[in-house]
């Protein structure tokens, strides 16, 4: 049985979150409590496989509980975000101090989308206690330094012509830090474009990309329509939409739509790699890193058919191995990469070495 701690101020959220949890019988909620001061003491008297933390909260809030979890008794932890810029931004911090996913606080009674979200949360629940080990051990490290502080930023560029240009990246759960992770090690004079499908809502994407960009030494932006792609720019896909390639004669622009409508998720991974495919796929690195689910194996087919190349993150280094497993038991993962050397992998292939 998984022993869950549910931790918000809102009676209501309390009950709806354990009520969601416990339809699961392999779920059960050991305590509930109303600040992150109860929450601590929760936490020792039960000793969980997971916590579920609110952000605001009286007392103390969640970010500075989640500071005490990871010190003291690191487990996976689960953020319970308003889908505002602001949570997205306290979201983001608290995946920086260890939190390994959130779920959105815009829960209702008579909510239409009660059920998905039900789901969603037992899955998460699921997932993050058959990866606890790995978790615990990587929340004990420090949050991610920025590329000032980094000192293995790749100097030493291979010899030779740039003959691929485009890095297409899908990723999803514990993608923030491994994202940040591998830009922060790219070089100010990256030759080439990064486009990035992170499972995220729309208000948290724009924090997601300003905080890329004042970590990085890259160019880092929210995706819009009709942009045109420039070596050394990251582009976030929006949230709720996704982001594809519009190759023309003499530029590549980017389209952002919400097209195609059926899409499990906005933005997709498959969606991305498949445009990068169409035209352009010689030219395309495919990136695929932690995350549930198979977003981007679809993608990675339509790329490895055009003469692209995919990369997959390794099952050791991952906070979820869903997609990159998906993409690796397919045969398609030209390299299967640590993340600590994704960046020089990316970097290497953007090369033909001359002989």
């Amino acid at each position: 049985m998984i022993k869950v701690v549910v931790v918000d101020d809102s009676a209501f959220m309390r009950k709806a979150i354990s009520t969601m949890l416990q339809k699961d019988p392999e779920i059960e909620v050991a305590a509930v409590a109303r600040n992150g001061m109860e929450g601590l003491d929760m936490v020792r008297k039960h000793d969980p496989d997971v916590v579920t933390l609110d952000i605001e909260m009286p007392v103390m809030d969640g970010l500075t509980a989640l500071k005490h979890i990871m010190m003291e008794m690191p487990r996976p932890v689960i953020m319970v975000s308003s889908l505002t810029t602001e949570g997205g931004e306290a979201t983001l911090k608290a995946m920086e101090y260890g939190a390994v996913d959130f779920i959105p606080k815009q829960l209702s009674k008579v909510s239409l989308d009660i059920v998905k979200i039900e789901q969603e949360l037992q899955s998460k629940v699921k997932t993050v206690v058959r990866n606890k080990g790995r978790l615990a051990g990587k929340a004990r490290k420090s949050k991610p330094r920025v590329a000032r502080e980094v000192s293995r930023i790749i100097q030493a560029k291979p010899k030779g012509k740039v003959i691929r240009d485009i890095v297409a990246v899908g990723v999803s759960t514990g993608g923030p830090p491994a994202v940040q992770k591998v830009l922060c090690e790219l070089p100010r004079d990256f030759p080439a474009s990064i486009l990035i499908a992170q499972h995220m809502p729309g208000a948290f994407t724009g924090p997601f990309a300003k905080r890329l960009n004042e970590a990085s030494f890259l160019s880092v932006k929210e995706a819009e329509d009709h942009d045109q792609l420039k070596p050394g720019w990251v582009y976030v896909a929006p949230g709720g939409k996704h982001l594809s390639l519009n190759p023309g004669t003499s530029r590549i622009e980017l389209t952002v739509s919400t097209k195609p409508e059926e899409a499990i998720y906005k933005p997709s991974a498959n969606v991305l790699l498949s445009s990068a495919a169409n035209g352009l796929g010689h030219r395309t690195i495919g990136v695929i890193l932690t995350g549930m689910g198979s977003d981007g194996l679809l993608g990675a087919k339509d790329l490895k058919a055009k003469r692209g190349l995919v990369l997959a993150q390794s099952e050791e280094t991952c906070v979820v191995y869903g997609m990159p497993r998906a993409v690796i038991e397919e045969g398609l993962a030209d390299q299967v990469v640590n993340i600590d050397d994704m960046a020089q992998a990316i970097t290497n292939l953007l090369y033909q070495v001359s002989v």
